[in-house]
This record gives structure tokens, sequence and C-alpha cells, in this order.
């Protein structure tokens, strides 16, 4: 009996839920790596376009984001310390402060959008906000999809028994993280590659 594998034991030695998650990031990383891949060809074939479009984005406020997401990150890595140790006060306070981050990217995004569409523009206006919308609003629902199961880890924390999956708080970490690098990268490739004014070509 020795050599028998029961069902529930990973043959692999990493638990079943995280294993998926790295397989499931791997899927994500070849979409996302897609979209930037595409965005520098057209970009390249279409500068003036993107260069003149570009200038309308808010540098300062993408610049607030980064930041934020980045402290989540932070945040994230302490909640999984904590709840490994078995320290709920702190793997409460963490997780809440990621909770806040991720609320505070999503309504600095809000403020971005509105700003956008108060001046006509729209995922239909040109080439380049129609990567900028996608991509921004793609990434918008992978923040939402991380809230989701933190706020139910953070409520279930609360109750008499607790919570004390700490697998499940890395395998999300795991996750967050992902949402944070990628936008790390969405970051400069929409808001950084491009003159801060543009001058249209001599012919």
């Amino acid at each position: 009996m020795s050599g028998l594998v029961l069902d529930h034991e990973p043959v692999s030695g990493i638990p079943h839920g995280k294993l998926a998650m790295w397989v499931f990031l791997a899927s994500e990383i070849m979409f996302f790596t897609g979209f930037f891949a595409s965005f520098i060809v057209l970009r390249n074939a279409n500068i003036d376009l993107f260069t003149n479009s570009a200038q309308a984005l808010n540098k300062w406020l993408a610049l607030l984001n980064t930041i934020v997401l980045i402290g989540s990150s932070l945040t994230m890595a302490l909640s999984v310390l904590a709840i490994e140790k078995g320290n709920k006060r702190n793997f409460q306070l963490y997780m809440t402060i990621t909770i806040l981050c991720a609320f505070t990217f999503l309504i600095v995004k809000y403020f971005e959008y509105t700003s956008k569409f108060s001046h006509h523009i729209y995922p239909w206006t040109d080439l380049f906000y129609s990567y900028y919308f996608l991509t921004t609003g793609f990434h918008g629902m992978h923040v939402i999809g991380g809230i989701i199961p933190m706020v139910w880890m953070l409520m279930r924390s609360f109750t008499k028994k607790g919570y004390h999956n700490h697998v499940r708080v890395e395998v999300l970490g795991l996750y967050w993280h992902f949402v944070d690098l990628v936008w790390i990268f969405l970051f400069p490739v929409l808001y950084l590659m491009f003159p801060t004014s543009y001058v249209p070509p001599i012919h």
C-alpha cells in the first residue's frame, strides 16, 4: 500500500489549485502577449495616429494606479504570510488594504473613462482607442475577478470558524501578482511610448 497514490494527493507535489492557477496564468500570458505584439505592430504602422490619440491619456492618473497596484501586491504578499503564520488580525488588515487598493484602482479608471467619454472619445473613435479600451477594460475585469474571492475570504475570516486555507490565499496571491504585472506592462505601452508633444512629420 505504500506505493499507492490517493486521488487527493497531487502527484507533482504541488497542490492542485496552485498547479491549475499556473496553467491558467500561462494561458493568460499568451493572451496578453498577443495584445502587446499586435499593438506594437499597429503602432509602428500608424505612428502618427497613435501618437496624436495618446496625447489625451492622463499619465498621472495611470501613474497613481500603478503605485496603487504595486502597493496592493505588497499587502497581498503580507496577507499570505499572515495566514500561513496563523495571524488572523494581520491577515484581515492586509487583505482589507488590498481590497481597498483594488477598488481605488477601479475608481480611478472610472474617472479616466468618464473623462474620455465627456470628450467624445469611445472605443470606436480610432484604432488606438480600440486597443486602449479593450486592454484596460479586460484588465479591469481581471481586477474585479480578484476582488470577489478577496472579499469572500475576508468575510469568512470574521466568522466563528474563521478562514485558515492558506493555500487558496496563496493561489489568489499568484493571480493578483499577475494582474499587477500586466498593468506594469500596460502602463508604459499605452501611456509612455509616445512623445509628450506631437510634431507632424515634414514631407
